[in-house]
This record gives structure tokens, C-alpha cells and sequence, in this order.
């Protein structure tokens, strides 16, 4: 019975249990996203007193700090207009990509319980942190947009464009990175330490605290190359031609000759570059999730 008669079950197009189709699944599955996102957005301040207050605290102390020490006392704001504006800039891009990778990286081992109990597609945690990121950044923005407005912030559609192609890379970067660490982390929790290194330094290595045009002038141009390979020293500059650009008189948002709009030679390769690189992260960090994936429930 069953063999080639009318009992037979055609299996082809039945998925193996607890195997899907990667990110492609993340759209099928909205509503459980939506509800993912909910979930981490009501429970990130429950039991605190100033609640979403601390979206705004946190990342203005910090750069207080930084403005103080870096402008004030070690005299890096000399020759940039308006500092406070192009230092602020960068620093929410930062911020954008520590707690968006962050959040990620950690998040399948934050919701193991729902791991072990039931099926859903496994990428639907480390996007919905990416999106939990970008909600929480959205405050710092707000603050951000504020100060411009002070500086007399008249932006162009191009300076738009910039911000947009900007978050873009940071949004794809993060969400490619956070994935490829998350599947690691499940197995390896040294992930979770390394990728902490990494939020260290990308402030230091991007043209937050300092312009760009220290790296050429103390190392030299060939070092300039290797800094704007980085992916998020594209989207800082991006950032910074479309708030921190319009507020200063031309001649200070312009590069020397070769040079657009305070940006280095060829920066159009540079954006490509950085979108590909974020596009190639991405598709690596899908093939080792689902690499990982396959021992999650045992190894969460």
C-alpha cells in the first residue's frame, strides 16, 4: 500500500523540518517579526524609572565627553566649523551600529527558550534586532536633527540622499555582521567578547573624533585608501555631508583639489565599495548562520 498507488504522498514540496529559506522566510513570517520587534521594544526599559529618558542620556553624556576631551582639551576642532554638529554626526552612526550588531549578536541566545521550543525561521531574531536597533536610534537622530536646525541646518535633496545611502549601509552592515556573529555565538560565546572589540574601535577608526585628513596628513595617502575601505568610515562622511556640510561656508566643506564636498578623491568608489563589502557580509553571515543553525537548539 502506498507504493505508487493513490495512497502515495508526494514530498517534493515540503521543506525539512526546521529548515527554511534563510532571509527570504523573514518576509513571509511579518507578523512574527512585528511581534519580535514589539516585544524587545516594550521590555528594553520595563521596571525603569526614566524609561526611554535613557535613549537620549546615554548617548549625550558621551559625547560631552568626547567633545570636551577631544575639542576642548586636545584642540581637534580647530579649522571645523561647527564641531559640536560634525562630531554629533558621527557619533549616532556609531551608536547605530554598536547597538544594532550588538543586539543582533546576542540574539538568538536571548531568545533560546523560543529556540528550543518551537519552529520559525532563525533569522527572523537577528533582523528583528537590527530594527529594534534603528527604533532605539531614532531618538538620537531626533537630538541630532535638533542641533542642525540651531546651525542653521538647510539641507539639499542631495544632502538627503546622503543621510539615506548613509543609514543604508550601516542598516546592511549591521544586519550582515550581526547575523554571521549570532550563528557563531550560539556555538562559540567568544563571538559575543570579539564583536565587543570591534564596538570599540570603529569610533577610533572612523572620522568621528577627528577629520579624515589627519590619516593623510601623519600616515600618508595609502593609508587613506585602507581607512575608507571600512564601510562605516563611508557612511560617518556621508553622515557629515548631510547635516554637518550645509551649516559651514562652502570653502570649509570643500576638499582640497581632487577632493567633493569635504570628501576624499574618488569617494564615488568608496560608497560602491562599502555597499558591495555590506552585500558580501551579508550573504557570507546567511551561509554561516545556516551552518550553525542546524545545532542551535542543542547548543543554545
Amino acid at each position: 500500500m502506498g507504493h505508487g498507488g493513490v495512497n502515495a504522498v508526494d514530498l517534493k514540496d515540503y521543506n525539512v523540518p526546521g529548515r527554511g529559506r534563510g532571509l527570504a522566510d523573514v518576509f513571509r513570517w511579518r507578523y512574527l517579526l512585528k511581534v519580535l520587534v514589539r516585544k524587545a521594544t516594550s521590555t528594553r526599559y520595563r521596571n525603569s524609572a526614566l524609561g526611554w529618558t535613557w535613549s537620549y542620556a546615554r548617548p549625550l553624556v558621551q559625547f560631552l565627553i568626547y567633545w570636551l576631551v577631544m575639542g576642548k582639551i586636545l584642540g581637534v576642532d580647530k579649522g571645523i566649523d561647527n564641531f559640536p554638529l560634525y562630531i554629533f554626526s558621527g557619533f549616532v552612526t556609531i551608536q547605530f551600529f554598536n547597538g544594532a550588531f550588538q543586539q543582533a549578536t546576542s540574539s538568538i541566545v536571548a531568545n533560546k527558550a523560543l529556540v528550543k521550543k518551537i519552529y520559525m525561521p532563525r533569522e527572523l531574531f537577528p533582523v528583528a534586532a537590527v530594527i529594534n536597533g534603528f527604533i532605539h536610534f531614532l531618538p538620537q537622530l531626533a537630538i541630532l536633527l535638533v542641533v542642525a536646525l540651531l546651525y542653521g541646518w538647510r539641507p539639499d535633496f542631495i544632502h538627503i540622499g546622503a543621510v539615506l545611502l548613509g543609514l543604508i549601509i550601516i542598516g546592511a552592515l549591521s544586519l550582515g555582521m550581526g547575523i554571521l556573529f549570532a550563528g557563531i555565538n550560539v556555538r562559540y560565546r567568544d563571538a559575543d567578547n570579539f564583536g565587543e572589540l570591534i564596538r570599540q574601535v570603529v569610533l577610533w577608526l572612523s572620522p568621528v573624533l577627528y577629520p579624515w585628513r589627519l590619516i593623510s596628513e601623519t600616515l600618508g595617502d595609502v593609508w587613506v585608501y585602507l581607512y575608507f575601505c571600512n564601510p562605516i568610515s563611508v557612511a560617518v562622511e556621508l553622515m557629515h555631508f548631510g547635516f554637518w556640510s550645509p551649516t559651514v561656508p562652502p570653502f570649509h566643506a570643500t576638499d582640497e583639489p581632487g577632493g567633493w564636498f569635504g570628501f576624499p578623491p574618488a569617494f564615488g568608489w568608496y560608497i560602491g565599495g562599502a555597499l558591495v563589502l555590506s552585500l558580501l557580509l551579508l550573504l557570507l553571515g546567511q551561509y554561516t548562520f545556516r551552518r550553525f543553525e542546524r545545532t542551535f537548539a542543542q547548543d543554545v
